[in-house]
């Protein structure tokens, strides 16, 4: 059960160190996220970098929240941390992106 009813200021930014990464979810859950994660960031169009959130219900459905086009690079944003978490060092996640970015076409579609 969360500690606070709302995910509002203080808990994004004061309490980041609370935050558990990565989310206690089994392989399945997994997949099942990163499959629906996907699908949002293509059923927008998107490009390049986002964060995806999702609420999962006591019913164990994933439902979205939303898809933040521009995720923060604070010291305490979630989606360097969580590429952190997951073996990738913030310096090679912004060599990433540049990379991706200098990869795709400009102009429009």
């Amino acid at each position: 059960m969360p500690s606070r009813p709302f995910y509002d200021f203080e808990a994004k930014y004061l309490d980041s160190d609370k935050n558990i990464v990565p989310a206690p979810l089994t392989s399945q859950e997994v997949a099942g996220i990163q499959q629906l994660a996907v699908a949002a960031y293509e059923a927008i169009s998107c490009e390049g970098l986002v964060r995806a959130d999702f609420f999962l219900t006591e019913k164990g459905e994933f439902v979205i929240n939303e898809v933040n086009t521009m995720p923060g690079f604070t010291p305490v944003s979630m989606y360097p941390r969580m590429w952190q978490e997951s073996g990738v060092p913030y310096p090679e996640l912004v060599d990433r992106l540049i990379q991706a970015a200098l990869r795709t076409e400009t102009g429009l579609r």
